[in-house]
């Protein structure tokens, strides 16, 4: 097989790996300019670039661009490192360039009112991949959200039964009640998802929180939940909340997590009965 089809496979899959390629030599190098070699998540690798010792610490590095997703170039001086004198080389200088191989981010969005379309065309403008889901046709439909990969209308019970999000996957909660938050929220945060997040205030976040504890759910599995969803931009109409959702979403991806306040506030801390009366039953 090609190596540019095998290096397909691991999006196909939802896999993660990292392709190094040689860009630039100068004198004898072990192998010839644009040679390539994939490294896969489990370690295994698919092509080379020469072998030996600068195969290995390609292979090191390519495992740790796979973890950061940011690409790097490595230059290896033949001449003048004498661990690269094994025999297969006569000298040299290569420069290689490994950048990583990911699965497309995919973004369920629950919900389909005004925040969610809004939602789904910045997401999709940034690189995720859509689905959508709503228990009314009225909303879920192609017309509202005409190029996501899906568009669900269908009980959220039923929808969450069969899904099983990736570590690459992104989930986003705003439906149009805290009922459905709370049934949505109760799957996500025991999925492998990168991201969860739920519109609302913390007074409604930690109501829904209790709600859920009650029922046996570990407080450590809200520590991860952003909520109120979004950064902190001062957002009121759905088309700003969006943006803030987006925002947030691309420090997640890009690794910016730090600077985030997300569920900061909540870690370690004992949930305080909110102010209002919690979610009632018949709602």
């Amino acid at each position: 097989m090609d190596i540019d089809e095998e290096i397909v496979r691991p999006r196909q899959e939802g896999r993660r790996g990292a392709v190094a390629t040689i860009v630039n030599a100068r004198g004898s190098i072990p192998s010839f300019k644009t040679a390539k070699m994939l490294v896969r998540d489990d370690g295994s690798i698919y092509g080379t670039i020469g072998g030996g010792c600068v195969e290995a610490d390609v292979w090191q590095a390519a495992r740790e661009v796979m973890e950061s997703e940011k690409p790097r170039t490595l230059t290896f001086n033949l001449n003048q490192d004498p661990k690269y004198d094994t025999g297969l080389v006569c000298g040299g200088t290569l420069d290689i360039f490994i950048e990583p191989v990911l699965p497309p981010a995919l973004l369920y969005i629950f919900g389909a009112g005004h925040v969610a379309v809004n939602l789904y065309k910045l997401a999709q403008h940034t690189g995720f991949d859509v689905v959508v889901v709503d228990d009314r046709d009225a909303y879920a439909n192609r017309e509202r959200f005409p190029d996501a990969r899906e568009v669900i209308a269908e009980d959220f019970d039923q929808v969450t039964a069969r899904l099983s999000p990736s570590e690459s996957s992104y989930i986003v909660i705003v439906t149009r009640g805290h009922r459905d938050d709370m049934r949505v929220l109760r799957w996500a945060v025991q999925t492998r998802a990168r991201y969860v997040g739920m519109i609302g205030s913390k007074r409604k976040t930690i109501a829904i929180f209790q709600e859920l504890q009650k029922e046996g759910l570990s407080t450590q599995l809200f520590e991860r939940v952003h909520a109120p969803v979004g950064l902190d931009i001062g957002a009121v109409t759905p088309e700003e909340i969006a943006v803030s959702i987006t925002a947030e979403l691309i420090a997640i991806r890009r690794h910016a997590e730090r600077s985030l306040p997300h569920m900061s506030w909540f870690k370690g801390r004992q949930l305080e009965t909110p102010a209002a009366d919690p979610i009632k039953k018949s709602e």
